[in-house]
């Protein structure tokens, strides 16, 4: 049922390949995410500055564009180093090639994390300040403070565009194919090009993203309830 011409395992495995980069993606945007919006609120100049820099290039720019930038100047930087090595180690000679899996993670992680950044920074001005004004007049230590104060309450903030951005990520996995990863996207590609069906294996992959989506839409709720705990809900 699942052979799909001979292609299925292609395909099963081009599925297990997007999930964990897309996965993988969401843990780097969310690590640089947050690095951003803290040093956006910082009292900091040059630390404003820079993550400023950061979001304004990062939103401006197509993904594409930026994927296939970071991916190639990566490349063109790993060679220039490399070169550099072999000329001081003339005896040892060696190169260094990104595998496209890795780069996947990196590109999507560095383009994601300018909107992770600004997700988080809302929901980080949206948590009362009075309330961390009290857990410091009680004594609280800064890490406590945001385990049990802000960071409970900046999720349920953040996460409605935290649920959007994750749904971009997963669809931007099918742009990774262009650098050579073997994801869902490049397996119906090869399997339309060997069947000459390419129509009906791309709609197989479109039908593997909207099963993920709905999957991910599924935990995104439950995650939404449990943030949402003891908060009363408007009365329309």
């Amino acid at each position: 049922m699942f052979d799909l011409a001979g292609y299925g395992p292609q395909i099963l495995d081009g599925t297990v390949t997007t999930i964990e980069l897309s996965v993988l993606s969401l843990i780097v945007s969310a690590a640089l995410g947050l690095i951003g919006a803290s040093a956006k609120l910082s009292k900091n100049r040059v630390a404003v500055a820079i993550a400023t820099v950061y979001t304004t290039i990062i939103r401006g720019v197509p993904d594409l564009v930026l994927m296939l930038l970071i991916f190639y100047s990566l490349q063109i930087w790993l060679n220039d180093a490399t070169d550099y090595l072999n000329n001081i180690q003339n005896s040892i000679d060696f190169e260094i090639s990104l595998d496209p899996f890795i780069s996947g993670v990196i590109t999507l992680g560095f383009i994601y994390g300018a909107y992770f950044t600004e997700t988080f920074r809302g929901a980080f001005m949206s948590v009362p300040r009075g309330q961390l004004e009290a857990a410091r007049a009680f004594g609280m230590q800064p890490f406590l403070i945001f385990r049990r104060i802000l960071f409970p309450q900046m999720m349920r903030f953040a996460l409605p565009g935290l649920a959007n951005n994750w749904q971009v990520i997963l669809k931007a996995t099918a742009l990774v194919s262009l650098i050579g990863l073997a994801d869902v996207v490049k397996a119906a590609e090869n399997a339309g090009n060997g069947t000459f069906r390419t129509f009906y294996f791309m709609c197989i992959a479109g039908l593997v993203y909207l099963v993920l989506t709905i999957l991910s839409n599924f935990a995104l709720t439950l995650l939404e309830r449990k943030y949402a705990v003891g908060v009363r809900k408007a009365v329309l």
